[in-house]
This record gives structure tokens, C-alpha cells and sequence, in this order.
């Protein structure tokens, strides 16, 4: 089996450069695990994800894992997810609870770092850990994406190496949608995979 046949329909040449890129994902929930299946089939060459949860049945309405999973660590199972997709991939899996301690150490060689968490001073911390340790390295980040439909609110902010996606008002207390967390999940892969193939937007 030739492994880059699963890549023949991918845009000419991004396999090429993402093959050769490292992609940080804090986070294996809603958004990151969606948003690492989207790389993956991208082409992208490393995943290093982290996270301190287990599968849940109440994780199954919006992220990437199935009943099987349920009990198992969302790092063990969101990479053998991935390399289902891809077994040529490469995944560092850490079960472990980030903090702004470890962040770097764990995602230092990463090209990029996604942002994936649920409450917004994790958010917070992460956005300005990575900036200050690593002012040249993109991180893409989501805010603003419970609730369903209102899918033209949901839009692409830039700063500079920050990347924002989502709408930016909608809270938790609205509940949680699939199609609007994989949308949020998916414009966060999108901004990732433009910015390795093409260079931060200035």
C-alpha cells in the first residue's frame, strides 16, 4: 500500500511542506481532536498533542471518538484515531495537565501551536506563555462556538502570530453542537495549514 495515495487529492504540493511539519494541539476535546483528524488527512507530518481527560459519553456529541473509547485516555485514543487515518504519521502523545510550567517544554518543536481548551483563562495563559517563550511561532486559538447555526458569524481574527477563530460571544451555557465545534475545529486546521504552507498573513 502507498501511503501518499491518501494525499493524491490534497492541493499540489502542500503535502510536500506539511510532511515536513510539527503541529502542537493543547488539547484533545472538541476542537483539537477534530482540528488534529483535519491535519492528518492534510498530510501533516508530526502531532504532539496533550491532554489529562478521559473519554467520556458525554464527549461522543462533538469530538472525535466513538463508544469504544470510552474509559481510555483521549491522547491514547485520539492517536490511534489518527494513525488509522495515516499510519505514517508521527504522534507524541502526553497524558498530562498543561500549565504554563510545561507548555513549552512539551511543544517546543512544534512549528505551531493550536489552542484547544475549554475555559478562557486556560485560554489566557496558554496565549500569552506561547507569545512570550515563543514570539516567532504561530498559535491558533478558538473563542465564541456553542450554540448552533449563526455559521456566517463565526469568522478569522489575526494579531500578528495570533490567530482567533470562532464568534468571539457565544458562552458554554448555550450547550454544544458538533457542526458548530467541527466548524471551529476545522477553520483552526484551515488557518494552521495556510500559515505552514504559506507564512504567517502580515
Amino acid at each position: 500500500m502507498d501511503i501518499e495515495e491518501i494525499f493524491k487529492r490534497n492541493v499540489p504540493g502542500t503535502r510536500d511542506i506539511l510532511s515536513k511539519k510539527t503541529v502542537g494541539i493543547a488539547g484533545c476535546g472538541g476542537l483539537g481532536s477534530n482540528a488534529a483528524a483535519a491535519l492528518t488527512r492534510a498530510g501533516i507530518g508530526k502531532l504532539i498533542i496533550a491532554d489529562f481527560d478521559v473519554v467520556e459519553l458525554s464527549n461522543l456529541n462533538r469530538q472525535y471518538y466513538f463508544l469504544a473509547d470510552v474509559g481510555k485516555k483521549k491522547t491514547d485514543a485520539l492517536a490511534a484515531h489518527l494513525l488509522a487515518i495515516n499510519p505514517g504519521l508521527a504522534v507524541e502523545a502526553h497524558f498530562i495537565e498543561l500549565t504554563p510550567d510545561n507548555l513549552c517544554e512539551l511543544f517546543k518543536g512544534a512549528d505551531l501551536l493550536i489552542e484547544a481548551f475549554d475555559k478562557a483563562e486556560r485560554k489566557a495563559w496558554l496565549i500569552e506563555t506561547w507569545c512570550v517563550h515563543f514570539p516567532h511561532k504561530p498559535v491558533v486559538c478558538a473563542s465564541g462556538l456553542s450554540g448552533y447555526g449563526n455559521t456566517g458569524a463565526l469568522t478569522v481574527r489575526r494579531s500578528g502570530n495570533i490567530v482567533m477563530c470562532g464568534d468571539f460571544e457565544t458562552d458554554m451555557s448555550m450547550g454544544l453542537t458538533s457542526s458548530r465545534v467541527a466548524i471551529a475545529a476545522n477553520m483552526q486546521a484551515n488557518e494552521a495549514i495556510e500559515i505552514l504552507v504559506k507564512g504567517i498573513k502580515k
